[in-house]
């Protein structure tokens, strides 16, 4: 049986894809990069930003120390941060709030397992941290998805055994990063169909069978 449902939180919960394009953008841009495509964005999902940041150098000739890169990435959150400041609930997606109070009736446990290290402030300013128990970012993390770590944290931090818990994901890192954890996953979003995860559906609610689900 669940007890506990562990979400993502970019795609899942909210979308803030946009203001990260723009943010890694405006870094490409600053670097002499000036091809950064939402098709090079992509390639970002569901990774770390030090991987991201890969993405944007490898669309240029410099080589960057170490030292060098961790700047940029410093660069391209401070500038992220910045755009979080238009944040509001308006970023939070179909059905999320319904979800989020009907697991909570039936005296689920609701966790949050994201590489972000944004994720409580994005959890403040869409108003969703009322209604989350725990969570695991990128602040609790060392290894990035599709290591299991931050859904191994989010469980521990909910008292949980890893098969009592389900993740619900929008990413193939994320499904990956799931089953690594011995953990049920529910896929969402556009391309749910191509994530092989256990139960698939576009959004929360349109081809979800709770009752099932959490009965394992």
């Amino acid at each position: 049986m669940i007890k506990g449902v562990i979400f993502d939180l970019d795609g899942v919960l909210v979308s803030t894809d946009e203001l990260h394009y723009k943010a890694w953008k405006q870094l490409a841009e600053d670097l002499g990069i000036m091809n950064f495509t939402k098709e090079d964005n992509y390639l970002q999902k569901g990774v770390s930003r030090m991987e991201s940041l890969e993405v944007v150098l490898n669309k240029g000739t410099k080589l960057y120390t170490e030292a060098e890169k961790l700047i940029l990435a410093e660069k391209k959150n401070s500038c992220y941060v910045d755009l979080l400041q238009e944040l509001s609930t308006e970023a939070v997606l179909p059905h999320v709030v319904e979800t989020l109070e009907m697991l909570r009736a039936q005296g689920i446990l609701i966790g949050v397992g994201s590489v972000s290290k944004n994720t409580p402030l994005i959890l403040k300013r869409t108003e969703l941290e009322q209604y989350i128990d725990k969570v695991s970012c990128g602040l609790d993390i060392t290894r990035s998805k599709p290591d299991p770590e931050v859904f191994l944290v989010a469980a521990k931090k909910l008292g949980l055994q890893n098969e009592e818990c389900l993740v619900v994901e929008d990413s193939a890192a994320g499904i990956v990063a799931a089953k690594a954890a011995n953990m049920k996953c529910l896929g969402v979003g556009p391309e749910y169909r191509q994530l092989e995860a256990d139960y698939e559906s576009l959004t929360l609610q349109s081809e979800v069978d709770w009752h099932t689900i959490l009965q394992g």
